[in-house]
C-alpha cells in the first residue's frame, strides 16, 4: 500500500504543479542569456553578475522577474521565474518563465546557508521542509525539525521523495552543479526549483546581493534591501581600511583532502576576500570562480611561502599544530606551519558556512583582523578563526 500510495501522489502531483509559463510552456532553463524581450523595469543589482531582476506592473500587481545566467555557459540562462502575487490573475503577456506565486509560506530548502538567510529575513516559518538537518546549526531550526514541525527530507544527494510529496512545497530551493543530474528526481515532480546558484558569483558582495531575489520570494523584499545595504557599507569600509595597510601577507587556504588540494581561483569569492582584507591570495592566475583542485606538492611549490594559513575542517576536538603535521607529510613544510602562523574554523561548531555567503563584511573583518596581527599577538575578538596551539 505505501508503494501504492506513493506512485499515485507522484502521478498527481506531476499533473497538477508542473511550473509553466502562462502560454503552457515549461520553464526556461538551457535558453539562451536574452533579456530583450522583457518591458518592465530593470531593477539595479550592483554586484550580482549572474542574476537580474525585472519589475512588470507597480504595487500589490508587482510581478518581479528573476533571471538566473548560466555560470558554467554565460551565453545562456539557467532559469527563469516570475514572482507572481498570490491571489493575482495571471496576465496573458508575461515572458516565458516558471511561475512562483508569492509569498511563498511552505519551502524545502536544502542547504542550511538558505535556511539561515530565510530566518535572518524574518521569513522562518515558510521552512516547512529540509535536506542535510545535521548541518544545520540554528537551535530554533534544529528545534523544529526535532519536533516534527519542519519536514527532514534525507539528504540532498538521495533525498526522501515521499517525504517531499507529502510535504507539498510551493518550493524547493537548491544549489546547481555544472553537468549534474541529482536533482532530476525532483524536478520531475513539477514543484518550482529555485537554482541558488548565488556561490558561482565572483565577489562576496555579488553572492550577497542575492538575498534580494530570495527575500522577494518570501514577502520580505524591502528587509533583504536593507540588510543587503548595511552589509554592503560596511564590507566597503573594512575594505577601504585594509587597502591602507602596507604589509600584503600571503595567505594559504585548507589543507589535502582524499589526495587533493582545493585551493580559491583568482575569481572566487574566497580569493576576492582575501584580497579584499589586504592579503595577497597566491592562486589569484587561475581564473576561476570556485576552488581550484591541485596537488600538495604544487601547492607548496606555489604557496610554501604563505606569511599565514587558514584551515577550516569539521571534527569533535580542536585541531593543533602537531595533528595538522600528522594530516599530511607535507604540511610541516610551509613557512606559515614553522612559524605558528596558523588559524583553524571547527565548522562543526562555527556557523562559518551558514553565515558568511551573506555576511562577507563579518569574514572580511575576521581576515582583517588576523592579517594584521601576523607575526604578533593572536587578534582578539575574531568570529571564525583561532590561532592553532
Amino acid at each position: 500500500m505505501r508503494v501504492k500510495f506513493f506512485i499515485f501522489l507522484l502521478a498527481l502531483l506531476s499533473v497538477g504543479m508542473t511550473a509553466c509559463s502562462p502560454d503552457g510552456k515549461k520553464g526556461s532553463g538551457g535558453g539562451a542569456y536574452n533579456d530583450k524581450e522583457l518591458t518592465g523595469e530593470r531593477d539595479s543589482l550592483r554586484y550580482a553578475r549572474n542574476l537580474t531582476l525585472d519589475r512588470i506592473g507597480e504595487g500589490e500587481n508587482t510581478i518581479y522577474v528573476a533571471t538566473v545566467r548560466n555560470p558554467w555557459d554565460t551565453v545562456k540562462r539557467m532559469e527563469r521565474y516570475l514572482l507572481v502575487p498570490k491571489g493575482m490573475d495571471l496576465p496573458g503577456d508575461l515572458p516565458e518563465g516558471k511561475v512562483v506565486r508569492v509569498p511563498v509560506n511552505n519551502a524545502l530548502i536544502y542547504s542550511s546557508l538558505h535556511s539561515g538567510l530565510v530566518g535572518d529575513l524574518g521569513a522562518g516559518k515558510a521552512i516547512g521542509g529540509v535536506c542535510n538537518a545535521r548541518y544545520i546549526t540554528d537551535k530554533e531550526l534544529s528545534g523544529r525539525i526535532a519536533r516534527g514541525e519542519v519536514t527532514d527530507c534525507g539528504e540532498g544527494m538521495n533525498p526522501d521523495m515521499e517525504k517531499i510529496i507529502q510535504l507539498h512545497p510551493e518550493v524547493i530551493m537548491l544549489s546547481p552543479f555544472e553537468n549534474n543530474d541529482r536533482y532530476a528526481k525532483v524536478a520531475q515532480l513539477g514543484i518550482p526549483v529555485i537554482e541558488c546558484a548565488d556561490y558561482m558569483e565572483t565577489s562576496p558582495l555579488g553572492q550577497a546581493e542575492w538575498m534580494k531575489f530570495y527575500g522577494l520570494l518570501f514577502g520580505k523584499g524591502d528587509e533583504a534591501g536593507d540588510r543587503f545595504d548595511g552589509i554592503e557599507k560596511r564590507y566597503n569600509d573594512l575594505k577601504a581600511q585594509a587597502a591602507r595597510s602596507e604589509f600584503k601577507p600571503k595567505v594559504l587556504m585548507d589543507e589535502v583532502y582524499s589526495g587533493s588540494w582545493s585551493v580559491p581561483g583568482g575569481e572566487s569569492t574566497m580569493g576576492r576576500l582575501i584580497e579584499d582584507a589586504g592579503g595577497v591570495n597566491p592562486f589569484s592566475g587561475y581564473r576561476k570562480s570556485g576552488g581550484v583542485s591541485l596537488a600538495p606538492e604544487k601547492v607548496l611549490m606555489e604557496a610554501g611561502d604563505a606569511d599565514v594559513w587558514l584551515v577550516r575542517y569539521n571534527q569533535k576536538s580542536e585541531k593543533t599544530l602537531p595533528e595538522l603535521s600528522r594530516d599530511a607529510p607535507v604540511n610541516s613544510q610551509f613557512k606559515a606551519f614553522k612559524r605558528g602562523e596558523v588559524y583553524g574554523c571547527n565548522t562543526q561548531y562555527i556557523p562559518f558556512f551558514d553565515e558568511t555567503p551573506f555576511h562577507p563584511d563579518l569574514l572580511l573583518e575576521d581576515l582583517s583582523r588576523i592579517f594584521r596581527s601576523v607575526g604578533g599577538e593572536e587578534p582578539e575578538n575574531t568570529r571564525y578563526f583561532r590561532k592553532m596551539k
